[in-house]
Formats: C-alpha cells, structure tokens, sequence
C-alpha cells in the first residue's frame, strides 16, 4: 500500500486498480450532477493540491521501494487543473518514475474547452496517454435534465479534441439515465455520439441511487420512471443496433448491469446484440446478475 494520506472518498475506474492513485484535486470543480453521489459530502469540497505537497507524496512512494508502472491522477476532475499545473506534475511523475508506463484521469468535456490540441499532445508525450470521459448521454434534453453541463456537441469536441492529441479515451454512458420516457432518444443520440467519435473504449453501466432518488427525480420535474430489466434489455439493444464503431473495446461489466458484454465493436456487434435478445426473449437461457449482485 503506498503511503500516501487521502482524502476520502476516493474513486478509481475498475481498470486502475493497479494503478498509484495519486490525489491532485480533491472533490470535483461542477459537482452539480444528480445522478452523482460522489462528492457531495463536506470533506470533498474542491480544491488542487499544491505541486510541493505532490511532489513530497511522490518523493515518499520513491523512496519506499514500491514500484510504480501506472499512475491515475484523482480526484474526479483533475483534467480541469490549468495546462502548466498539469504539466508540472506529469514532469514531476516522469522524474521519479520514469518506468510508467500510463497516466490516465478522470476528464469532462469543460476541462478541455481551454486547452489545445497541440498542449494535450505535450501532456501525451509526458505520459498522459487515457483518459476517462464520463458522456452520460448524448441527448441533449436527458443532459439538461441530469444538470451535466455538457451538450452533445461539447460532449463531441472533447472527444476528438482528445483523439487528435494521440490520447486514448474511455467513455461511459448510463444505461436507464433518461427514464421510461427519453429511453429509446438516450440510446439512439448517445450511440450517434459515439459513432461521430469512435473512442477507443466504451463501457455502460446501471444508473443507481443508493443513497434515494429524490435530488435526482426533482431536475425530471417528478416525472421519472426508472427501466425494469426488461426494458434495459431494450435500451440495450437499442444502442448496440445504433452503434457503428469500427475499433472499440465494448465492456458492459460493471457490478450495476444484470447481464454482462464483453466485446470489440464492430466485429462482435452481432454476437453481443444476440446475447441481449436472449436475455430479452428468454433470460432463463442467460446467466443474470441477480439482485443481491448487483452494486456500485
């Protein structure tokens, strides 16, 4: 365990779990999301860390002897730090762990709309080489009612703001967001988005609401019906039929979804939209997550 002092909570995407979690901003700078839980509690106000303070912490995983090969840059919105800070750390990372071999982060589309093509790519080139894009949805009217922020079109700029740099992106989109009413529109616009953008990964997951529904049901104006199974199926289908990517990793594996999808898009487009009929028209042939698996 690298000994390090956080701020706690702190989240990681799935796929970092091997990854030094190094702590640069604390909270996130928006925060305003109603689907999103993970920083409203006074402890995770935002704030950056002071680089000497970084520095230090990296200083004293050196000189413990652990190794480092990938790095995750936390809390949610690290990518909203300004290009020079940014720069600043990356140098920092390579100095005292040249052997890493990715430093990935947490980026929503806000973060980029002042930085460069050609300053993303100098983050590149110092190791920034994936960052995780939370989408949610590429239907404008679902995003207004989620406060994101975020539009279709920013949503796109972002991402081949990201691609033209030579980083990597990993988008999530919500499985259920819009509700009974905007489902099928969530699917088609969210599957345009990613066809328009042809990311490198894209993973779904469940929205949940461990902690009630009410600050979320409000920006619907009260009138949101969450998906059955049956009718996630459905919105599920309905993306992967929408989706025309030509080499994207496909994970829909998160502990939220009932059925789990593992795949390249397209080449095992068929094969995955196969497997959700199945779970749609007979799920006692599938194996399903049952309730009590199910969790964020």
């Amino acid at each position: 365990m690298y000994p390090l002092a956080y701020t706690e909570p702190v989240f990681r995407p799935p796929s970092e779990w091997k990854s030094l979690i190094l702590q640069v901003t604390n909270g996130c700078s928006w925060n305003k999301c109603t689907f999103c839980e993970m920083y409203t509690s006074e402890a995770k106000k935002f704030k950056a860390k002071k680089l000497d303070d970084i520095e230090q912490e990296l200083i004293a995983i050196q000189q413990s002897g652990l190794p480092v090969y990938r790095v995750f840059l936390a809390d949610g919105d690290a990518m909203m730090l300004p290009f020079r800070q940014l720069h600043a750390i990356l140098t920092l990372i390579r100095r005292y762990f040249p052997s890493v071999s990715r430093i990935s982060s947490y980026c929503l589309p806000r973060n980029l709309k002042n930085k460069t093509v050609e300053q993303l790519k100098e983050l590149q080139a110092l190791g920034l080489n994936l960052l995780y894009v939370g989408c949610e949805s590429g239907d404008d009217e679902v995003l207004t009612y989620i406060q994101k922020g975020e539009s279709y079109q920013s949503s796109l700029t972002a991402l081949k703001k990201i691609k033209s740099a030579g980083i990597k992106s990993s988008v999530m989109i919500l499985n259920g967001l819009g509700g009974v009413h905007l489902s099928e529109q969530h699917a088609i616009q969210s599957a345009k988005l990613m066809n328009e953008a042809q990311p490198e990964y894209l993973s779904t997951l469940v929205v949940s609401f461990p902690l009630g529904m009410e600050r979320f049901t409000q920006g619907f104006n009260g009138q949101f019906t969450m998906l059955n199974q049956q009718q996630l199926f459905a919105e599920m289908h309905t993306l992967l039929t929408s989706l025309c990517l030509e080499k994207t990793i496909f994970r829909s594996d998160h502990a939220s979804n009932y059925l789990v999808l593992k795949g390249t898009l397209g080449k095992d487009k068929q094969s995955l939209i196969s497997q959700v009929e199945t779970a749609m028209n007979n799920p006692h042939a599938i194996d399903l997550r049952q309730e009590w698996q199910r969790g964020l």
